[in-house]
Formats: C-alpha cells, structure tokens, sequence
C-alpha cells in the first residue's frame, strides 16, 4: 500500500468516526451549536429557553456603558411568574472566588500562611485525611491536595448533609486521590476546610468575615450566606429534569443577584477589591473567574478582557448527564461571540 492510498485510508476512518460520534451527542447539542448566530443578546437568551431552559438571566457590564440585563422564561413556573434580572441565585461554586479573597486577606494580615500545613491548623485530622502533614494552605486553594471531593460521595445529591460536619465526615478516612501538589482535582472539600478555617481564625462565621471585608466595602446588598437571610419569594425556582418538584427550598449556600456577582468580578479583575500586596497574593494562587452546579442552578461569571466586559449567566435548570451544562456553555460562547461582533462593528 502507497502513502497516499494509507493517508486516502486514515481521512476516511476519521470522517466515519466523525460521523459516528454524533449518534452519542443529543441532537440539541448540536442544533444549538449550528443555528445561525443571532444579532443581539436577547435573542440568543430567548433561543435559551427554546433549547429547554426554564429560565436565563444575562448581565453583561461593559466599560463606559450602563450594565445591561438580558431576561427570558420563568422566575417561578408554577405561579407563572417571568423571570427577574433581580431574583436571588444560588451561585453555588463561584462562592470559592469570595472564599479565595478571604483567604488571601487573612494572609497578607500574617493571620494564615501558604506553607502551613492541614495538619498544623486543623491536628484533629491529621489521622484523617491522608498526607494532612503535606497538604499545605496554597495546595489546598489551588485543588492539588489530593483530599477526596465530598461531592462525590455516592447519593450525595439524593440527600446532602446540611452541615459543614457533616459533609466534611463523607472525605474523612479516605485514600487520597494523589500526592499532595502531583496532580490536579477539584475537590469541593478543599474549600469547606477553607471556610472552617477562616472561622477558626477570626473566631467567627466565614461568612461574617465575607461580609465584612468584601460584601460591604463592595456595597453588595444583594448577597447573603444562606436561604434563611433572604425573602423566599426573591429567589429563582430551580429545575432539574425528572425531578417533579421546585428546587428553590434546599440550602445550598451563597446567593446573590448576577448584578451583585458581576460587580465582585469586576472588582476582583480591576483590583479594587484589594489592598496592599493581596493582588500579587492572589494572583499566585487561584483563578479571576468561576462557574457554579448545584441542582436546579448552573452559573457562570467571567470577566474578558479584550471587550472590557464581565458577563454573567445564569440558568435554573440542570439534568443528571450535564447536558444542560454542555448547552449552556454553547450558549455563552455565543453570546461572547455577539458582544464581540457588536464590539468591532
């Protein structure tokens, strides 16, 4: 056989298997990948909710313009009420970006260290979590300790733990997923630790501390710790396909509105959240953007720079094969897309 005739060989093998693959991709992947993109934000939010979302909300600040929102679908279905640019969300996993700063303050204050380790601010577990002795703060941050994520636990979504305790006790006791700093996991239990450590600190509640060295300078009214700081009302249903009832009413953690979130982005891109040396501290050891999964929420905050813009999304449903997660990040790529068109126009 002639190199040509194998290389004829090799194209042909990768088109059938091209092709093949899409029989595994549900068919809404790939419609929504493919329609024509639309002019405008709204539209392509409106198309959202044509994919099988429930309900979207769009914040997008760009500089020198008035922060615009973009809104589509149902706040409440069941009430038919439309959905908010103001509601409350449950932003679930971009709460480590305000974890993040917390810990970096705490840090430049000399009230934490990068280099000690579990074992030296929590000894209590130092029998219980593999490597405690290893596993220093910046591992911790960065998710390179190795701990076991929590989340993982079998059936945790069916019936999670309300608290910190008794999450925590669903890593204990387990082998490592790897030596500390060898490799990467994000692990959800990196950041419960976190949290409990910066109320051992400072004698009181994380969040407390959140709100006082970042809600508040910040002017962030609209972000609280929990369910039971907020007017139910105020808060958007949440969905989860084959799931027959409104989500709304389980604790999952932080909640704020996606303008609140967009001016926490901002101001941890631009710095002003900051003092002294905390940037440079920062900088070294975790990420300026963030997305969220809990049931029935998907969020994501991101800041670009080429277009000077924090664009947040948010989304009140989900499904247990994370397709709605593939969806939604086709559907912010294509609002970047749009933002950027309409920024070189």
């Amino acid at each position: 056989m002639t190199k040509k005739q194998t290389k004829r060989i090799l194209r042909i093998t990768l088109i059938i298997a091209s092709i093949s693959s899409l029989f595994f991709v549900p068919w809404i992947l790939v419609k929504a990948w493919i329609l024509p993109l639309p002019d405008t934000a709204q539209e392509q939010v409106n198309e959202a909710i044509g994919h099988g979302f429930e309900g979207m909300i769009l914040y997008v600040d760009e500089a020198g313009k008035p922060p615009a929102f973009y809104t589509a679908g149902w706040h409440d279905r069941k009430n038919k009420i439309p959905t908010d640019p103001q509601a409350l969300f449950k932003i679930a996993s971009i709460s480590k970006l305000y974890v993040a700063v917390a810990t970096t303050k705490l840090i430049n204050d000399k009230r934490l260290s990068l280099d000690k380790t579990l074992a030296d601010y929590f000894p209590e577990f130092a029998k219980r979590i593999e490597n405690a002795e290893k596993i220093t703060l910046r591992l911790m941050v960065q998710h390179r300790s190795g701990i076991p994520n929590y989340t993982d636990h079998p059936g945790y979504w069916e019936n999670p733990p309300e608290s910190s305790k008794g999450k925590l006790k669903l890593a204990l006791d387990l082998p490592a997923s790897f030596k500390p700093g060898e490799d990467y996991e994000y692990s959800n239990t990196n950041y419960l630790l976190l949290s409990m450590l910066i109320g051992k600190v400072v004698g009181y509640s994380h969040h407390q501390y959140i709100k006082e060295e970042i809600l508040i300078p910040l002017e962030l009214k609209n972000t609280f710790s929990s369910l039971s700081e907020v007017d139910l009302d105020k808060v958007m249903s949440g969905y989860h396909i084959g799931h027959p009832h409104d989500l709304k009413t389980d604790e999952q953690g932080m909640l704020a509105s996606a303008e609140d979130v967009g001016k926490f982005l901002r101001a941890l891109n631009d710095g002003s959240i900051f003092d002294d040396e905390e940037q440079a501290i920062y900088s070294s050891i975790y990420v300026y953007k963030h997305s969220g999964w809990v049931p029935g929420y998907q969020s994501f905050a991101e800041y670009h720079k080429d277009i000077d813009a924090v664009i947040v999304q948010f989304y009140n449903t989900t499904d247990a094969k994370l397709y709605m997660w593939n969806l939604s990040e086709i559907i912010n790529n294509r609002i970047l897309k749009i933002l950027r068109n309409k920024k070189d126009a």
